[in-house]
């Protein structure tokens, strides 16, 4: 065999190798969330949003992003006096768009451990970005107008999905490994949703966690005040126009 055939082969059988170590067969995790009101019964029009992420259990060095979570940045939308969607889950060193598609000034803030952020007051037809690098629950809201409300919830993994209309909530592109399951909901005590952790082996096939009954808190949701922790303005914020003072 000639020395440059010779050379080739070795070439392509050690790229072989390389793609046979580093390919994991990927699956898709799937499971049911019935959320519980307070008071007993469950809810039937699955209108309360569950965000479910899962962990590998060895850490590694730096979580890979999931491919379609680079395609462009999420974006959470202020239309008709509204955050959309009301929740978004990111991973850890995600940037998120704020666009503004009102015809009048928003105010987007947050004062709470997973971003403390406040981007000031911008014209409709404008945008401003935040850079999520820390895990958490973010709730946002709108200095101006009360009624608007969002919650981003950052994680430090690629595997997560916010359960849809039929409370179904699919992960797709999952490695198969073990996995520490985790939720989250907007109405639930932290200590309860800690119960609902569970392991997750994943295999080269599709793996179901099964159902997971999520509990609301019966604690009353108190109004939240404005960025600088005071009652908001009733004139202002019913006024379709801030102007700065």
């Amino acid at each position: 065999m000639r020395l440059r055939e010779w050379a080739a082969r070795m070439v392509g059988e050690v790229v072989l190798s390389a793609l046979a170590v580093a390919w994991v067969p990927a699956a898709q995790v799937t499971g049911h969330v019935t959320v519980i009101h307070p008071r007993g019964p469950a809810r039937t029009d699955h209108d309360r949003s569950v965000v479910a992420w899962i962990t590998p259990v060895i850490d590694h060095a730096e979580a890979p992003q999931r491919a379609e979570n680079n395609l462009a940045h999420p974006r959470l939308i202020q239309r008709n006096k509204l955050f959309e969607p009301r929740v978004l889950v990111v991973q850890v060193g995600s940037a998120v768009d704020f666009p503004n598609r009102d015809p009048f000034f928003h105010n987007v803030f947050s004062l709470f451990d997973g971003k403390r952020f406040d981007l000031g007051l911008y014209e409709a037809g404008s945008t401003r970005t935040v850079h999520f690098d820390r895990a958490g629950i973010c709730y946002i809201f709108c200095n101006i107008h009360p009624q608007m409300s969002a919650v981003v919830v950052v994680v430090g993994t690629p595997y997560f999905a916010v359960s849809n209309e039929k409370g179904e909530i699919v992960i797709p592109h999952v490695p198969a490994g073990e996995y520490q399951l985790n939720f989250w909901a907007e109405h639930s005590a932290p200590a309860m949703l800690k119960t609902l952790s569970k392991s997750v082996s994943v295999s080269a096939e599709s793996t179901a966690f099964g159902e997971i009954r999520v509990q609301e808190s019966s604690e009353p949701i108190t109004t939240h005040l404005n960025k600088y922790g005071k009652q908001y303005d009733p004139q202002v914020s019913s006024s379709p126009v801030y102007v700065q003072p």
